[in-house]
């Protein structure tokens, strides 16, 4: 499920995408583990140009004791996150600069029934941004569309790394 919602009046915008990890591969994909996509993920916040087809730059500079700092590019629009990682369960970015303020998380879940499962969500807000303007909403449409091709695009870059046995 993907969403976007305007919260309390303000410029909130919140999406969120869970899907299972190996229900629907391709045929000949490799079925994935909690410690390949935890290892994808940490692979994604060094580098996610290969992971986020909006992203064009990203470059650490700055490693810390829970993870790191980067700076990137999405759409053009330069930002720095910081991003601290829960082993092995999630990799949470917050915004130090840039455009838009807020938090992206990425989680591996497990179903009760083992399934291992993948959620990206996001709350953000624009910078000087009046809420409900054309910007926004603009902002906010791009937002939805990218993470939501982010989450699945995500999968197919680990499964490709797992094939190439660098994962």
């Amino acid at each position: 499920m993907l969403g976007s919602h305007i919260f309390n009046g303000g410029n909130m915008i919140y999406a969120v995408k869970e899907i299972s990890v190996n229900r629907f591969r391709e045929q000949g994909d490799p079925l994935l583990t909690r410690a390949q996509v935890w290892a994808g993920l940490q692979r994604k916040a060094r580098n996610g140009v290969p992971f986020i087809p909006a992203m064009t730059r990203c470059q650490v500079v700055e490693d810390t004791e829970a993870g790191l700092i980067r700076d990137v590019a999405i759409r053009g629009k330069a930002a720095r996150e910081r991003v601290t990682f829960y082993p092995p369960k999630k990799t949470v970015f917050t915004r130090l600069s840039g455009p838009a303020d807020g938090v992206i998380v990425n989680e591996i879940l497990e179903g009760p029934d083992g399934e291992l499962k993948l959620r990206f969500s996001f709350a953000l807000q624009l910078v000087d941004v009046d809420s409900g303007s054309p910007e926004e909403r603009h902002f906010s449409s791009h937002m939805c569309d990218d993470y939501s091709s982010a989450v699945d695009a995500v999968l197919v870059e680990i499964r490709r790394e797992v094939k190439a046995s660098r994962l």
